[in-house]
């Protein structure tokens, strides 16, 4: 059909020409046949051109991938235990010091038990554990009794984190499940630990169930009241082909990648081959390909919604495979 246009169009135009050749002679008439003549052929080369479409391509890499709960809690610590005196009566000496690492037996106050008209020598308070003094509410002067706490003591046993987990998550709940553990005051460490208690109910206001982290507080960075970001790995798989799930395309239900060959009838080119692909999970913007595609194809990352199988493409930009940093 374009091709019957042109040919009417020169007709016209060469039949124009020769009426004004009238005026000007027949090497007017010869050059501008021939100047047609060429710009016909040429629009004819042009059109059969085959375009060639400018893309990035990433290799498919094949390594780990985890699918993870993103929650955040309080840290607490792991075990604490209160400090009371045995007698009734007033401090007279305080020896704990709050923030201080305290040894079991060591002195941490001493009451004075006498009354009027009676004396009596001074009791005093022992640590009953060893670890840290996170509370010393007595004070020198200060009545007390038999159900006061003088000091409260973290134990060595470590922190945990108290999270609460949405109803439609616990199912994915485990004992000793990995978690990753992160913090604003340290950024950039990541602190490991794994699920310890589970809740045996759920909370029938909020719809959560309380979950306890056992916490390795690596160097002591970690203080009990500080906020913290956990990730609760709830599946890992190695060896797994992953790709950026930006890269695959969803149409009528297939689900499909674009991989980059050599064409075969011109080696100088390259083209797109279609790849239909079965995906497993998403997470972070990558996706875990089940079948379909095999680890270092190269797949179009950008500019694959204008293609079409066996398209030629030009590689702009070459991404290192995901992980690989």
């Amino acid at each position: 059909m374009k091709k019957s246009r042109k040919v009417i169009i020169g007709a016209i135009i060469i039949i124009l020409v020769i009426a004004s050749g009238v005026f000007f002679g027949r090497n007017y008439i010869r050059e501008m046949v021939n100047y047609i003549k060429g710009k016909i052929e040429k629009s004819d080369e042009t059109e059969n051109e085959i375009p060639v479409f400018a893309v990035n391509i990433i290799p498919a890499a094949s390594g780990q991938i985890q699918d993870y709960i993103a929650l955040s809690g309080d840290i607490y610590a792991g075990s604490t235990v209160d400090v009371y005196s045995d007698a009734a009566g007033k401090v007279a000496e305080v020896y704990a010091v709050l923030g201080r690492r305290i040894n079991r037996g060591d002195y941490v106050a001493a009451v004075d038990p006498s009354r009027p008209g009676m004396s009596f020598r001074n009791s005093y308070v022992t640590a009953p554990i060893s670890g840290t003094l996170i509370a010393v509410p007595a004070t020198v002067g200060m009545t007390i009794n038999q159900a006061v706490p003088l000091a409260r003591i973290s134990g060595d046993g470590g922190l945990e984190i108290r999270l609460n987990i949405a109803e439609r998550f616990i199912s994915k709940m485990a004992l000793n499940l990995p978690c990753e553990v992160t913090l604003d005051a340290w950024p950039g460490d990541i602190f490991h630990g794994s699920i310890s208690e589970i809740s045996p109910t759920v909370d029938m206001a909020s719809r959560t169930m309380e979950v306890r982290v056992n916490v390795a507080n690596t160097n002591s960075k970690l203080k009990p009241g500080m906020f913290a970001k956990v990730k609760i790995i709830t599946e890992q798989k190695e060896n797994t082909v992953k790709i950026p799930a930006a890269s695959v395309i969803r149409r009528y239900g297939e689900e499909y990648v674009y991989v980059v060959e050599k064409d075969p009838e011109d080696p100088e080119f390259n083209i797109v081959v279609k790849r239909t692909i079965v995906q497993g999970i998403i997470i972070d913007g990558i996706a875990e390909v089940l079948s379909g595609l095999n680890p270092d194809e190269e797949v179009v990352t950008r500019g694959q919604n204008l293609l079409d199988e066996g398209s030629r493409v030009n590689i702009i930009e070459r991404a290192a495979p995901l992980g690989s940093n």
